[in-house]
């Protein structure tokens, strides 16, 4: 890190010596704006990868030349399809095969965990949450408390950012824990928040919360694919997450649940019930009562998407191949370059560019969130108008994301560059 350089030079060395450099040309780099952009809005959508279209594609030759017989005959049986998913998904989030399941999309997915999980009484009814959490999580909160005939303000805590600071210390968040106490009945927090990038100790909290008896799930939304995850070893009682963002499965894409093998195998877990998660063995003989399969597949409703889910299939190929721990050790390096590139900017040309996302790097992955303080928006502004795709996120924070599989140093590089040029005419 002191060789690094703000130079084009240090930036192609850098990529030279990269092991994964050569994935980035296995993605679409969008060149809508009249030449290739430099992309940092993976924490919203992912890129494309170029395997995706064969994969739909092989789908599409199966559904017309076997039509429903497809359920069974295709090359990838449709019946079956979402199993085929199960042994990656389990290595990208730290548990065991019984414990996942893809289907459906992310808040729908919530929903049908909040109905198992939050089942408030007269003595614990609360819900611990973080301030500013991604504004689906608290619609999908608050009509869970309305659902149950309880009022927000009664029942929905959320823990905030000390005055002055930007981020929430994990001991603000265990200490509102043992404060709620026995009230507790749930803690649903983003394991990586969407706005400041920071990453929640999710080990800590998972035990804090188990020591008053209340239930601990995560939104994954911006974590799995980004940070190492281990949800069995922690103990966490569910999970969801989506796969458009860092796992690069298309927009809207099916989204992934963990629900810990303690409560899959326990019958008397509510659940919302469909024909696709009766058990396997008779569910062709449609049964009148609902018999749940022992694992994470008894949350499943219906019968999967299947171009949905090839496209996911094809960048978990990728992700298979290349595995979590390379890919974090990139991300640790571009993340920490691109930080570099700003405090040399904000040195060297008299910037205010205040960078909220932790230093630390275990309570980050590969966003930065970024105040520039003076500009607002048109900062915002003059990037895209650079071909930087980054996003804007009220009131004033630009959020880019240096993706290990297709983003390289010099991305960095020339998005310092272009930043520096449009601060110093400013």
């Amino acid at each position: 890190m002191t060789n690094w350089e703000f130079s084009l030079d240090c930036a192609r060395k850098l990529d030279e010596n990269d092991e994964l450099s050569s994935y980035r040309d296995q993605f679409y780099i969008p060149d809508f704006s009249g030449e290739q952009s430099i992309y940092f809005t993976g924490n919203s959508l992912g890129l494309q990868p170029k395997k995706v279209q064969s994969y739909i594609q092989k789908e599409l030759e199966d559904w017309s030349k076997f039509g429903v017989e497809g359920h069974e005959k295709a090359a990838n049986p449709w019946i079956s399809y979402h199993e085929i998913l199960t042994d990656d998904i389990k290595k990208l989030v730290g548990a065991k095969s019984n414990e996942v399941v893809v289907t459906h999309s992310l808040t729908t997915n919530l929903h049908l965990l909040l109905i198992s999980f939050y089942r408030p009484t007269k003595k614990r009814f609360k819900i611990l949450c973080e301030k500013k959490a991604f504004p689906s999580d608290q619609y999908a909160l608050e009509s869970q408390v309305n659902l149950h005939q309880l009022k927000a303000e009664d029942c929905i805590i959320e823990i905030e950012p000390r005055d002055g600071e930007e981020t929430i210390r994990n001991e603000d968040i265990v200490q509102k824990i043992e404060e709620i106490g026995e009230e507790l009945a749930l803690i649903m927090i983003g394991g990586v928040n969407y706005y400041s990038g920071q990453v929640f100790d999710m080990k800590k909290i998972t035990k804090a919360g188990h020591n008053v008896g209340a239930f601990v799930g995560f939104d994954l939304a911006h974590g799995v694919g980004n940070i190492p995850v281990e949800l069995n070893k922690w103990g966490v009682d569910f999970a969801a997450w989506c796969s458009y963002k860092y796992l690069n499965s298309g927009p809207g894409g099916v989204s992934g649940m963990y629900i810990n093998e303690k409560h899959v195998e326990n019958p008397n877990v509510l659940r919302l019930a469909g024909w696709w998660g009766h058990n396997k063995e008779n569910r062709f003989q449609m049964p009148d009562k609902f018999d749940p399969i022992p694992s994470a597949e008894s949350w499943q409703l219906s019968n999967a998407p299947i171009l949905a889910m090839a496209a996911h299939k094809a960048s978990l190929d990728l992700f298979s191949e290349v595995g979590m721990r390379k890919l974090r050790n990139k991300s640790i390096l571009l993340t920490q370059y691109m930080e570099y590139i700003i405090h040399y900017i904000n040195e060297n040309y008299k910037s205010k560019l205040e960078i909220i996302t932790p230093k630390n790097i275990n309570e980050r992955g590969c966003q930065l969130s970024i105040i520039a303080h003076g500009f607002g928006k048109e900062l915002f502004e003059k990037l895209s108008e650079n071909h930087i795709v980054v996003d804007w996120r009220e009131p004033n924070v630009i959020r880019a994301a240096p993706v290990p599989f297709y983003n390289s140093f010099e991305d960095v590089f020339k998005f310092g560059e272009v930043l520096k040029n449009i601060l110093n005419e400013h």
